[in-house]
């Protein structure tokens, strides 16, 4: 008996390549799918957890501002306007007295870049009662100063540094084209003040 059979119209199939490739693709997307999931429970339990860190801290907070508030009110009163006012004026000299001229401007020569240098220096208490220089500093072109500032911030003994203004000599003195204010918060080397370098 003779079969004929047309493969033309009946193409071979290898079903056994499709299902492998069809399986396996398959096989990586469930796997990728069960990831995703469980990235994304983990992620949201995480999410709780920092929410409820977060709010713990924040009922922190209130009450140490409520016991700020309450201590605050008792310093207020009549009766103790007298020892707030002395303990204020104790806290500034003692802040005043930590200051090392000496330190400072060691601390400014690591991160002055050359061409540029101190006109004047002052100290002084910022609003939140930390120690604040303000400087002038004298050079050839701003880029010096941006220089300066990031320098400065890259330092551990200034922060929060900025350029506060900046004005053109019409006059050059000591090679000074520009000149710029410049404030930072200094932040003093643990154990590093010196009595005989405080401010009077």
């Amino acid at each position: 008996m003779r079969i004929d059979i047309n493969l033309a119209s009946q193409p071979y199939e290898d079903s056994r390549n499709f299902w492998t490739y069809w399986g396996t693709g398959l096989g990586l997307l469930v796997v990728l799918t069960l990831l995703l999931g469980y990235f994304a429970v983990t992620g949201f339990l995480q999410a709780n957890r920092e929410r409820a860190r977060i709010a713990s801290l924040q009922a922190e907070i209130a009450a140490y501002d409520q016991e700020k508030a309450r201590a605050e009110t008792m310093l207020n009163l009549p009766e103790n306007r007298a020892v707030r006012d002395r303990s204020r004026f104790l806290n500034d000299l003692f802040q005043r007295k930590a200051f090392s001229w000496t330190k400072v401007f060691e601390d400014l020569e690591r991160v002055m870049p050359a061409h540029l240098h101190v006109v004047s220096i002052h100290p002084d208490l910022s609003k939140d009662n930390n120690l604040e220089i303000k400087l002038i500093v004298g050079g050839e072109s701003r880029e010096q100063a941006l220089d300066l500032v990031r320098k400065m911030e890259g330092s551990k003994h200034f922060k929060q540094t900025q350029i506060e203004s900046e004005r053109s000599e019409t006059e050059p003195t000591n090679g000074d084209r520009v000149r710029f204010d410049i404030s930072a918060l200094y932040v003093p080397s643990a154990g590093s003040a010196e009595a005989s370098g405080g401010m009077n």
